[in-house]
């Protein structure tokens, strides 16, 4: 193979800088690109992120911006959407499709101020559809803001000391770790840690400064660089949390890239290392599956930020570049082995990572509720339905938590289970708390553990990849199945329940005791045997229920649990041991 070719297959297969001449040829001219995917050549041709979302901004024709942009938008922190409600109506009127944005704010570890958060509220009067939505990443969602507010919208963000950049596209996303202050003395310390990767690893392109903020102008993109991520960023999304055991409560082994710390002696002496999670999956595609991370060893904390940097160039360098189905970490692994992946990444550290260290989880969700901290403070964790903060049917939860945000100290947490804790609050100011939620009649009341362990994405009516609903469905179908779990004295007992309107997993139904992954409107596969500490895929138990049929499927189910399960047994454990469903042992086998 001459010197050309060789380049050639390397930058076809693997990751080399295309602006590399040749014998006076550019690789640019060289590569076939009909061999990758259509967005490696836009993501090249972006001039380090810019495209033409100027010119697509600037087009008052249209409420959409150029096909190119969209994708390079994303890396901004953006999805253009429409409303699929008025679908049908606005053909009919031969008007163009109802088009708003998704804007998703990226906020490492979850952590905001009251003052970030009533800057978010009033954005989201402003601008958006009145709502914020707290999402599985710990992120805030402002969504139904149309293309001439985008500007004015990323420049209040922004000048409430937060940003979008990096909030989506082939880059790493927020950065999630464990986020409740009261349940560890370590909070602080992994807060830190999930800040300083998200910083570490964020683009250098200045395209995000002079879009949205009017910075000057780079015309040259060879005088911008991406040292970390070259020209074509990665070949995929990547994702990273950390998590403190017991609580797996960010779901570290659905994550590109996870570290359980390891505490000894209330000190965080290292973190286990998992790699190759994902939760997304392709109807009638069994080569694209949810996978878990699986540990590889333990690192010291001052070793994290490296590892970081060179499991993104392990991915960067060999992740999938032709079909975008398979392009995310946990293929690169399946495709060349584990063995080969720990070796690539002992010769960029130069060091091998320890043997993993012990440690054991005991749940995923979040614990609701008040909770005393250490230092006197109190946190409280409120369940938040669908991550949708709104007023809604007499139900004023947003403007609640706004008279909170200009009433008290401490700090607003979003979890990764789309939950709210106001946090390290002073007893004076707990006594705020309480009383402005009583005021608004939205002091947290009984809860079934099924619902308090929901999650759901938010499917129709904007995601343009949902087959059903989720967000605005769930709630009434828990309510149904709650019905049944009381007439079996089951009301409290903590399930994990999750719904998606489509099989690319945003909600990590794959994870979920009960999961449900849109077929079609009003159909779901319904998915069992997850476990309650995430660390099991569920199986496909039924395809293409509807509601009745998920009710006649789960009443016998649920009856047997109750009379039928060991002391302490799970709802997960209960239909593996009885055999409702096999156990899925690895990704790969995993069929929906």
């Amino acid at each position: 193979m001459n010197i050309v070719s060789k380049i050639t297959f390397l930058c076809k297969y693997k990751y080399l800088p295309i602006d590399t001449y040749i014998n006076g040829e550019k690789m640019n001219d060289i590569i076939n690109w009909k061999e990758l995917s259509e967005l490696e050549r836009i993501k090249y041709e972006s001039n380090y992120l810019r495209g033409t979302l100027l010119e697509s901004l600037a087009d008052p024709i249209t409420g959409s911006i150029a096909f190119a942009d969209t994708q390079i938008s994303k890396f901004h922190g953006l999805y253009q959407q429409f409303d699929r409600d008025l679908e049908k109506e606005r053909k009919r009127q031969k008007l163009e499709p109802a088009y708003s944005f998704l804007i998703r704010v990226r906020i490492p570890g979850g952590v905001v101020t009251p003052k970030q958060w009533l800057q978010m509220d009033e954005l989201s009067d402003q601008y958006a559809n009145h709502t914020l939505k707290l999402t599985t990443r710990q992120a805030f969602q402002l969504h139904g803001v149309i293309k001439s507010n985008l500007k004015k919208t990323i420049q209040g963000i922004n000048s409430a000391l937060m940003d979008t950049i990096a909030a989506c596209g082939d880059v790493n996303r927020n950065v999630m770790c464990h986020p409740n202050p009261s349940e560890s003395e370590l909070h602080a310390e992994v807060y830190e840690m999930a800040r300083r990767i998200s910083e570490h690893l964020l683009p250098s392109t200045t395209a995000y400064h002079e879009i949205w903020l009017d910075k000057k102008l780079i015309a040259d993109s060879k005088k911008d660089v991406e040292p970390l991520y070259g020209d074509r960023y990665l070949p995929r999304k990547f994702k990273i949390t950390i998590v403190i055991p017991p609580y797996n409560d960010s779901d570290v082994f659905s994550q590109d890239l996870g570290f359980i710390a390891i505490v000894v002696n209330n000190r965080i002496v290292g973190y286990n290392v998992a790699v190759g999670g994902g939760m997304g999956s392709t109807f009638g595609m069994p080569e694209a599956y949810p996978r878990l991370a699986e540990v590889i060893g333990f690192c010291l904390p001052e070793q994290v930020l490296d590892i970081a940097e060179k499991i993104v160039l392990i991915q960067r360098d060999n992740g999938n570049r032709q079909n975008r189905k398979r392009s995310r970490l946990k293929y690169t692994i399946d495709d060349h082995g584990i063995d080969w992946f720990k070796g690539e990444l002992y010769k960029r550290l130069g060091f091998e990572l320890q043997e993993p260290k012990s440690y054991a989880f005991t749940r995923n969700g979040d614990r609701l509720g008040w909770e005393k901290g250490t230092d006197s403070k109190w946190s409280l964790t409120l369940f938040v339905e669908g991550g949708r903060v709104a007023d809604k049917n007499g139900f004023n939860f947003k403007s609640a938590l706004r008279e909170i945000a200009q009433n008290i100290e401490g700090y607003f947490i979003l979890t990764g289970n789309q939950n709210l804790i106001i946090a390290n609050v002073s007893a004076e100011d707990k006594k705020k708390v309480i009383n402005i939620l009583k005021s608004h009649g939205v002091l947290p009341g009984e809860i079934s553990g099924l619902r308090q362990n929901s999650i759901a994405c938010v499917a129709l009516n904007t995601c343009g990849l949902a087959f059903a609903e989720a967000e605005r469905y769930l709630p009434s179908l828990i309510t149904k199945i709650e019905t049944i779990l009381d007439q079996h004295g089951l009301f409290k007992e903590e399930i994990v329940i999750r719904m998606t309107g489509c099989p690319n997993g945003c909600g990590r139904p794959y994870l979920a005791e009960i999961g449900f992954v849109g077929k079609s409107e009003g159909h779901y596969n319904l998915y069992l045997g997850g476990n309650f500490i995430g660390s099991r895929l569920n199986t496909l138990f039924k395809e293409t229920l509807t509601e009745a049929e998920i009710l006649n499927e789960l009443t016998p189910i649920i009856a047997d649990y109750a009379s039928n399960r060991s002391k302490g047994e799970k709802f997960g454990d209960f239909v593996i041991r009885k055999q409702y469903v096999k156990e899925t042992l690895k990704g790969i086998d995993f069929r929906h």
